[in-house]
């Protein structure tokens, strides 16, 4: 498994909006986020990096796509003052009614938590 992640700005979370980002370079962006590192060689995630009530909860980084337990904690791990940043920074209306699945609803919720990881001054991924 290669990790490379694009880069973390409003166009790569317009990309996982609009569903033009693949599942898994979203997922890998917010676990690379989280602290997750994974080593190739020993075919490891590594976690030191990782908070430790994520750690406990996920010791390998969660597919947060398909887990629905794993998307309601990146939500509840936004601050109060960054819930609404998908309509206050980027305009984003959310779906219409037709397109309001549970896999769009998970991608809006890692570009939200996304947001709010860049509006907390936290360093990019590198």
């Amino acid at each position: 498994m290669c990790l490379t992640y694009p880069p973390l700005n409003l166009e790569t979370i317009w990309e996982i909006l609009n569903d033009t980002l693949e599942d898994a370079t979203a997922n890998q962006l917010v676990w690379h986020c989280l602290g997750y590192r994974y080593h190739p060689q020993s075919n490891h995630w590594e976690t030191d990096r990782v908070q430790a009530d994520w750690r406990e909860a996920y010791p390998e980084p969660p597919n947060f796509i398909e887990s629905r337990p794993a998307t309601v904690k990146l939500t509840r791990s936004i601050p109060a003052e960054h819930k609404q940043l998908l309509k206050t920074q980027l305009g984003f209306a959310g779906y219409k009614v037709g397109e309001l699945v549970p896999r769009q609803t998970r991608r809006a919720t890692i570009a939200n938590w996304l947001l709010s990881y860049l509006a907390s001054d936290s360093p990019s991924p590198a």
